[in-house]
């Protein structure tokens, strides 16, 4: 199995590395392959609704979009970690997401989805739940810890003192874990749930 993770910090060892790298731990525990994808610094522009990826199969800009894409086909879970920018998930982040999700046409059903953020005091519960609407919209079961899925620095390095958030991210990646495994015991006993025909509707008709 495999967890793929995204620091969408420009920062790649600051404080929302320490929450993915807590974690990575875990799943190594686990058995479970990672790979850490940092975004955070990268050029990326955002979605311009051209619909290329329609035909193409790929988004337009031919970035690390594409590359990750594949990634995000093969994994089993995807961690995404953003530190808070003015209550809201770093936007470069935001533009990466929003490209990869709408740009791949395969089934996301029943991965594992998990978002852990990071700041300096406030915003978190804002950008955790603007982060759990990528799994929502694609059928992903999004995994839960014993709190909000934040940790507390400001200085690099800082949140490795957060005893709190750490234990949180363990958390996570423990539930992440048992809950990767059940879902692919369950698709090989079950098979995974039967899809209506999707009914698209406009709130005008």
């Amino acid at each position: 199995m495999k967890v793929l993770m995204i620091n969408g910090s420009p920062h790649s060892r600051g404080n929302t590395y320490v929450a993915l790298h807590e974690m990575e731990k875990v799943f190594l525990e686990e058995s479970i392959k990672t790979e850490i994808v940092q975004v955070g610094s990268k050029d990326i522009r955002g979605c311009v609704a051209c619909n290329s990826c329609v035909e193409k199969g790929k988004c337009v800009f031919n970035d690390i979009v594409n590359e990750t894409a594949p990634k995000f086909e093969e994994c089993d879970g995807l961690v995404v970690a953003s530190p808070v920018y003015y209550a809201s998930a770093n936007a470069t982040l935001s533009a990466f997401l929003d490209r990869l999700f709408y740009s791949t046409q395969f089934d996301k059903t029943m991965k594992v989805g998990a978002c852990a953020v990071a700041a300096r005091r406030g915003g978190l519960s804002a950008t955790f739940d603007q982060l759990n609407k990528y799994f929502t919209i694609t059928g992903m079961p999004v995994a839960s810890s014993q709190y909000w899925n934040s940790i507390h620095g400001r200085e690099p390095g800082e949140a490795g003192q957060d005893e709190e958030g750490l234990q949180t991210m363990r958390t996570l990646a423990k539930n992440m874990a048992f809950l990767m495994k059940s879902i692919a015991l369950g698709r090989e006993a079950y098979g995974l749930p039967e899809k209506e025909a999707f009914k698209r509707t406009n709130f005008i008709r």
